[in-house]
């Protein structure tokens, strides 16, 4: 009689798309994040944690392991091999929680407060149709900021920390194809307040029938059996409302790296999607160390700020712009010689 030997499966481990940590068009050094939480957290608190973490995909650890006996030293030491650029760390107090933009190694550190927050499945649930494409991760969102160019000097620091929070984007080589996420931060400067909202963005066919572009969007064959011919199913398919009414300003004409994604017309309305979280956070302090050092910026001091203090941000703003501006000359340099020696 034969004899069977027990054989171990051997599973093959799940191949890991390793991410780029340079531009290779740019040649620019790819901001990359850190998303973990200080202290104690509420269970709506660790969801909005690992929204986050999804929001700054795909350059971001969405696995991150931590530990209670895990000092922002022991961070700190990973991310230097890792290329990690910036922190954001949550944090509930005793009255609000908490949420701080840090550019490592050496700061600075920006602390908000966040007075309202809203789950990714909490704007989902508000939503007849939630839309989460496959891919819709694979690329950085683009990053728009509104009303923080009449602030002061605080304001402008904050603009440049976002900024370069995400991967700068050439509008000669970049794909639009790949542009399928945006967060926008609007500033308000009666309430100080700034509604931080994350969107996804739709190309809906323009011109043609309601029918025709569920079919092409939807990419399911239609179900023509009550009807005699085909053409009737083009008679009657009627338009869309007037609420669905496409202004002329939406309406862009795609290039032809996006041909593909609408079939049915080359003009498309572009439309934006809330996916959460929603954020609304308060600028209440700005340090100039990470997590530590002098407060170059407070918003609970009695009084203004002293010139002191709008000198050491606008110093601290400017070099955060040198340096961008020095990895643009290396990298310009690299190519150029690149170009002399082929």
């Amino acid at each position: 009689m034969a004899r069977f030997r027990n054989r171990k499966m051997h599973v093959k481990p799940p191949v890991v798309k390793k991410q780029p940590s340079v531009d290779h068009i740019r040649g620019e050094k790819i901001p990359k994040s850190f998303v973990f939480s200080r202290g104690k957290l509420p269970c709506s608190l660790k969801q909005l944690e690992l929204d986050l973490r999804k929001l700054m995909l795909p350059h971001t650890a969405l696995r991150l392991k931590e530990k209670k006996r895990n000092t922002l030293k022991d961070f700190l030491n990973v991310a230097g091999p890792m290329g990690v650029t910036h922190f954001l760390i949550l944090s509930k107090p005793k009255t609000i929680p908490h949420l701080r933009v840090a550019r490592t190694p050496q700061g600075p550190t920006l602390t908000f407060e966040v007075h309202e927050y809203s789950l990714a499945a909490d704007v989902a649930r508000t939503q007849i149709r939630p839309r989460c494409p496959q891919g819709l991760f694979n690329n950085s969102p683009l990053i728009v900021l509104s009303g923080f160019g009449n602030g002061g000097q605080h304001l402008k620091l904050t603009t440049v920390i976002f900024q370069n929070i995400f991967p700068a984007i050439d509008i000669n080589t970049v794909k639009l194809s790949s542009c399928q996420r945006i967060v926008l931060l609007n500033y308000n400067a009666e309430t100080n307040l700034i509604d931080f909202r994350h969107y996804s963005i739709r190309l809906q066919p323009v011109g043609v029938s309601r029918r025709i572009r569920n079919f092409v969007q939807s990419h399911r064959v239609p179900d023509l059996s009550s009807l005699q011919d085909v053409s009737d199913f083009l008679a009657k398919a009627g338009y869309g409302s007037e609420s669905e009414a496409d202004e002329e300003s939406a309406t862009v004409s795609l290039a032809t790296d996006l041909g593909r994604v609408n079939r049915a017309s080359m003009k498309s309305a572009v439309k934006l999607q809330e996916m959460g979280p929603r954020l609304t956070l308060r600028l209440v302090k700005i340090e100039d160390g990470l997590c530590s050092g002098g407060a170059i910026f407070n918003q609970y001091d009695i009084g203004k700020s002293t010139k002191a203090e709008e000198d050491a941000m606008e110093a601290t703003a400017e070099e955060e712009t040198e340096a961008k501006q020095e990895t643009d000359e290396e990298a310009e340099a690299s190519q150029e010689t690149d170009e002399d020696i082929d």
